[in-house]
Formats: structure tokens, C-alpha cells, sequence
């Protein structure tokens, strides 16, 4: 299999798992647990049925630590980000409903106040994982040795940018809902220059639990818990 067909092969894919999310976000709308089955399936599963038949790909590449330097960095860098997503909430928390939030993950996800804990967990540690191993590892890591480093850093950020479209969908004012959107584009490229230097998804994946920790810390104040 020559560069360019692996490059079409990873694309699609995708493109593909985001279809199918925005499907079972707005089409089937499970619950959060149901949810998080069918990402896994699509996020890991199709990566892997192409592991399957590309030898030259394998997911332990996105966990070599080339450096040790990076995690202390990495952690310092989260910290940073962990207070600039607080701020930003305090700044424009005039905007956001976060009634309005709770109504919708409560009623499209049965997620509430009993079981929000759990759910917050499992979106820091794990559910920022599968993010970080598709759309860096699998999206920047591997596309990029297929691909020009422009056209892999648009697309790996795209993605992750389109993925939320539906997931965001009446949760803030239109205004507020574009920039996250737009937010989510720059957020994909500064995560893709983190991996860049590594070559690994280390560096990404702790900002990332990071950025879900702050964000959780917001959900725990909306349910009245802190």
C-alpha cells in the first residue's frame, strides 16, 4: 500500500467515526454509558481493523517517552491551562445557562447530580484517552507520516472540532457556541504541536485531562456539589 492510499484510508476513517458519532449523538441519542460504548467501538475499533492490515502502524507508538523532561512540562502546562479555562468561565459566565447545560445532559445523556462523580471520571482519565488516541495518535501521529504536515495538522484539528458540533448542540447562545467551536479548532492544532516535538500523545493527554478537570470542577459547581 503506497503513502497516498494510506492517506485516503486514514482520512476517511476519519471522517467516517465522526459521521457516525453526530449519528448517534442527534439519531440515537443513548445514554452516557451506552454513548461511551459506541466511541470506543468507533474511535479504537476502526483504527485498529486498520492496524489489522497496515503493519507499519501501531497504537504502542503513541506512548514512547522520547524525553522524560515532557511529562514535567506536560503537568506544568495543564496546571496553566486548568486555571485559564476557571477564568474563562468567570469571565464570560454571564452567557452560559448552566441550567440550561444540566436540562440537556440530563435529559439527553441521564446524566445528573447521582451519577455526574462517575461520569466526570470517566471523561478526565478515559474518555480524554480515547480523544488523544484518535484524533492525535491515530489522526496526527500516524496521517502524518502519510502526509504533508500542514494538510495533517488542519485535518487531525478539524475533526476534532467537527466531533463536538453535536455533542454542544443548545447547550450556549449561538455566539458562545461558535467560539467553542472555533476554540476546539485552535485547542486540536496547539494539542497537535505539543505531539509534534515527542512524537507521542503523552504531552496532549495530560492537557487534556486537565482542560476536563477544570471543566468538571464547572460541572460540580452547576449541580450545587461544590
Amino acid at each position: 500500500m503506497n503513502n497516498y492510499k494510506r492517506r485516503i484510508i486514514t482520512s476517511g476513517i476519519m471522517i467516517i467515526a465522526c459521521i457516525l458519532m453526530y449519528l448517534v449523538e442527534s439519531y440515537i441519542r443513548p445514554d452516557y454509558a451506552i454513548k461511551s460504548l459506541y466511541k470506543i467501538i468507533i474511535f479504537a475499533g476502526l483504527p485498529l481493523i486498520y492496524c489489522a492490515f497496515d503493519k507499519e502502524v501501531r497504537f504502542k507508538e503513541y506512548f514512547r517517552i522520547n524525553d522524560k523532561k515532557q511529562i514535567k512540562f506536560a503537568v506544568m502546562l495543564g496546571l496553566g491551562v486548568y486555571l485559564l479555562i476557571q477564568a474563562g468561565y468567570y469571565i464570560l459566565k454571564g452567557f452560559i445557562d448552566l441550567d440550561n447545560i444540566a436540562m440537556n445532559l440530563e435529559n439527553n445523556l441521564s446524566i445528573n447530580k447521582d451519577n455526574f462523580i462517575f461520569v466526570s471520571l470517566y471523561i478526565s482519565f478515559i474518555n480524554s484517552l480515547l480523544e488523544e488516541l484518535f484524533f492525535r495518535g491515530f489522526g496526527f501521529i500516524t496521517l502524518r507520516k502519510f502526509s504533508s504536515k500542514r494538510y495533517t495538522y488542519i485535518i487531525s484539528s478539524l475533526a476534532f472540532s467537527v466531533y463536538h458540533v453535536s455533542i454542544l448542540a443548545n447547550w450556549f447562545n449561538i455566539i458562545i457556541y461558535a467560539l467553542f467551536i472555533t476554540g476546539l479548532f485552535v485547542t486540536g492544532l496547539f494539542f497537535n504541536r505539543l505531539n509534534d516535538r515527542y512524537n507521542n500523545i503523552l504531552n496532549s493527554w495530560i492537557v487534556h485531562m486537565c482542560a476536563n478537570f477544570s471543566i468538571n470542577t464547572i460541572g460540580l459547581m452547576m449541580f450545587g456539589m461544590i
